[in-house]
This record gives C-alpha cells, sequence and structure tokens, in this order.
C-alpha cells in the first residue's frame, strides 16, 4: 500500500511538473503610468509583455503575438514588485505584546511554520514580491524559502539569515528569563563570545542556509535588558563575522541603533545599516564614502511610538525615546545623500502594512522616486538579486506590481495594490 501510494505521489508531482514547464499564452499589461526602476522617471503610458515568467519587453506600442492575453490597468501606475529588505515574516507582534508573548510561548516550530506561510502570502498581497528575512527562530524562514521556491505555498522571493548574530544578553539573544527556566543560547542559535566563536556562529547558520548574515551590532528597542546604544559587538567580533560571510559571498545587515556600534560595523565592513536611530552626520558620511547602505525601517519607530503604552516599561521609555531621533537621522541621510534600501522591520508591526513605509518616509522628506526606488532598483543591489528583479527590463522576473492614478502625487497608493504578479504568475487580483 505505501509502495503504491509513493507511486502515485510520484506520477501526480511528475504531471504538475510537466503542465508547469509547459510555454503559456504572453501576456500584455498595460497602464497610463510606468516606473520601471531605472532611474526616477514616471513615464506616460507603459507596457509590459511577460511570458513563461520573464519580461520579454517594456515601452509603448509594443508588438505581441495575436494569442496574447492583454490587461489594461486603466488609470493606473504599473511598477517593478516592491522589496522589503528587512522584515521578520516567520513572527508577528501586535499591539498586546502579553498576548504575543503567551502565543509565542505555547507554539512549537512546526506549528509557527503556517503562520510564516501565512504572513508571507499577506506580503505578498501588498505587492512585495521580494523579502530579505533578517532574523528568525528554529530555521523556520530556511524551510518557508525552500517551500515557496518548490511551489509548495504561495510567497515572495525570500533571502534569509537564519538566526541574527549577537552577544549573550544582547539584542539578538533571548528574554531575560531566571537560567533555571531556560536553556543558554550558543552559536548555532547565533548568540557567541569572542571572535572564533562568533566565526562560528557564521558559518552554521550558512551551512544551514543562510543567504544574508543579520548581526546586532547594538542594543535594541524591544529587549527588555540591553541598553538601546551600547555596543553589542567588539572589533575583533565584527572583523570575524564579517571577514566570515563575505569569504562565503554573503553580505552582512547591522542591527545598529547607537552611533559608536554603527560606526565599528561599518569600519568592519558591512553591507547595510539597519535602523540606524541615532547616527550623526559624520557617520552617515562614512557611510556614503564607503557606500554602505542605510535600511531606515521608519514604520517599526512609527510602530513601536504608537503602541508604547502597550508595552513593558523598560521597553516603552525606548519606544518614546527613538520617534524624533530617528526622523532627525532620516532626513540627515536624505540630505547627505546616503545610499537607501526600503526596509519596513514588519513582523514588529503585522505584516501587510510595508508599504505604509513610502508614505512615511514622504513625510520626512523622501521624495517619491527616491521611495520608490528604494524599495525597487536600490534594494535589489544591496539584496544581490538585481540581475533578477528590481527593474522593469527585458529578461528579469516578471515581477510587477500596479496601484491606481498617478503614485507621484499620491504615493499612499502603495498601500492598497490592485494588481501583483510574482514570477510572471498572477496573485491580485
Amino acid at each position: 500500500m505505501k509502495l503504491k501510494f509513493l507511486i502515485s505521489a510520484a506520477l501526480l508531482l511528475s504531471a504538475s511538473q510537466s503542465a508547469f514547464s509547459q510555454s503559456t499564452p504572453p501576456t500584455l499589461v498595460k497602464a497610463a503610468h510606468l516606473f520601471d526602476g531605472r532611474n526616477g522617471t514616471l513615464h506616460d503610458a507603459g507596457e509590459v509583455l511577460v511570458k513563461d515568467g520573464r519580461i520579454v519587453a517594456v515601452g509603448e506600442h509594443l508588438t505581441f503575438p495575436s494569442d496574447t492575453k492583454i490587461i489594461d490597468l486603466g488609470d493606473a501606475t504599473l511598477m517593478p514588485g516592491f522589496i522589503d529588505a528587512h522584515s521578520h515574516v516567520t513572527d508577528e507582534s501586535s499591539s498586546n505584546p502579553y498576548k504575543d508573548f503567551y502565543d509565542n510561548a505555547l507554539r512549537s516550530p512546526v506549528e509557527q511554520s503556517f503562520y510564516a506561510a501565512q504572513y508571507a502570502k499577506t506580503t505578498l498581497l501588498a505587492g512585495f514580491t521580494t523579502l530579505r528575512v533578517v532574523g528568525s527562530g528554529d530555521f523556520i524562514d530556511i524551510g518557508l524559502r525552500n517551500a515557496i521556491n518548490a511551489g509548495v505555498t504561495v510567497g515572495p522571493r525570500i533571502i534569509t539569515a537564519a538566526h541574527a548574530i549577537g552577544s549573550p544578553g544582547g539584542h539578538c539573544d533571548q528574554a531575560p528569563f531566571p537560567p533555571e527556566k531556560t536553556k543558554l543560547l550558543g552559536p548555532i542559535d547565533g548568540i557567541c563570545s569572542g571572535p572564533e566563536q562568533c566565526r562560528e556562529a557564521v558559518r552554521l547558520q550558512m551551512k544551514f542556509g543562510a543567504d544574508v548574515i543579520k548581526i546586532c551590532a547594538s542594543g535594541g528597542v524591544l529587549s527588555e535588558s540591553d541598553p538601546l546604544e551600547a555596543s553589542q559587538l567588539t572589533t575583533a567580533e565584527l572583523d570575524a563575522i564579517v571577514s566570515e560571510a563575505h569569504t562565503w559571498g554573503r553580505k552582512v545587515a547591522a542591527h545598529a541603533h547607537g552611533d559608536h556600534a554603527a560606526r565599528l560595523a561599518v569600519e568592519a565592513g558591512v553591507d547595510s545599516i539597519e535602523h540606524g536611530t541615532f547616527l550623526t552626520p559624520d557617520t552617515l558620511k562614512l557611510m556614503k564614502a564607503k557606500g554602505t547602505y542605510l535600511v531606515p525601517t521608519r514604520l517599526a519607530a512609527y510602530w513601536v511610538n504608537k503602541n508604547a503604552d502597550s508595552f513593558p516599561p523598560p521597553i516603552a521609555k525606548k519606544a518614546r525615546a527613538v520617534i524624533d531621533k530617528h526622523a532627525e537621522m532620516v532626513r540627515n541621510a536624505n540630505k547627505i545623500g546616503v545610499l537607501m534600501a526600503f526596509g519596513t522591520d514588519s513582523g514588529v508591526s503585522p505584516h501587510g502594512l510595508n508599504a505604509k513605509e513610502f508614505s512615511l518616509l514622504a513625510e520626512l522628506g523622501v521624495t517619491p522616486a527616491n521611495a520608490l526606488l528604494s524599495a525597487t532598483r536600490d534594494a535589489a543591489k544591496l539584496l544581490g538579486v538585481d540581475a533578477e528583479t528590481g527593474t522593469l527590463e527585458s529578461g528579469k522576473s516578471a515581477d510587477l506590481v500596479a496601484v491606481r492614478g498617478n503614485v507621484f502625487e499620491h504615493i499612499e497608493a502603495t498601500e492598497h495594490p490592485t494588481f501583483v504578479m510574482a514570477r510572471g504568475v498572477i496573485v491580485l487580483p
């Protein structure tokens, strides 16, 4: 009976793969406005011809075969699928952290993986066709990425980090439970002391499938026992982490609120600073000179400040402390011209609200064009997927999103996409 089941399953899989690989008629998607992500220009009228999951041509009045399916979006802006360079898609917080803590404590990794799959689908329907997941427990993110790639579940393209790497007691470590009630974490969990142990932590994340390495260079808002601005990795530890990751062809994303911690990370050669709340103009200028990206995650600062009253007092105090300093930093970074990639820290806020980041950046002086570039071309470059996605160009993956009207005039329209295509498959409507 078992052999019969296995043979039947194999035949079904073979048939589904054969059907999936068959050539399909092309699709032409057209709209009144087109933002191709190659530069900051919004074009009047545009068409994208798609076949077998790839972009065939982009422009106006394209020539196409007679069997082409035509989708006319009317008064809309057609753009590359959005990229969120800072997500925690395997978890989700609400405005009630005590309930979140209770729920998460009772879920096994297998159960949590079902929630992760739902969060991924929600994010995709919000127009985000690529995510960088910068920290997850139990390697759930690796399993989610693999399941999406295998077609087992629906979700964005995922670049992921496995466990974030940091010091014992730091932001990447677990909450300060009494030691007799918990298991202390080690390098396989991303927690390390000294350069060799930190090098081991990097190797273990990569062994089990990490595409990128995430570190906690400073304290964080949502951790109870560590000062927000404190540096949490030494220069020797940072050098070991970055050199090992780069040797293996992996980029390094550094969570850093404090200026000193961020400067140490930049000098060590990290590829991006995440959050960056207290960065000074001098550190921002250093980042510009070295080509280090800023992933500002304004949505996280907005969300924790909005819900500060619901957090434990030590966290609430930090949540209130970041909002104005973070705004000042983003304005300075924009003025200085630091490379910026779009990221939300979603998971801190509910998944699917990612595009709120666009209007929050606009409030701080980032133009619609630059905000959109940060979520398309520039984020793709940071993630190392710019040969595959991030712009609308012939040969690239057919990742498209459309919103009503002229997006330059109404950037908040990004929060309500009307059309989403991921790798050539229409997922919305």
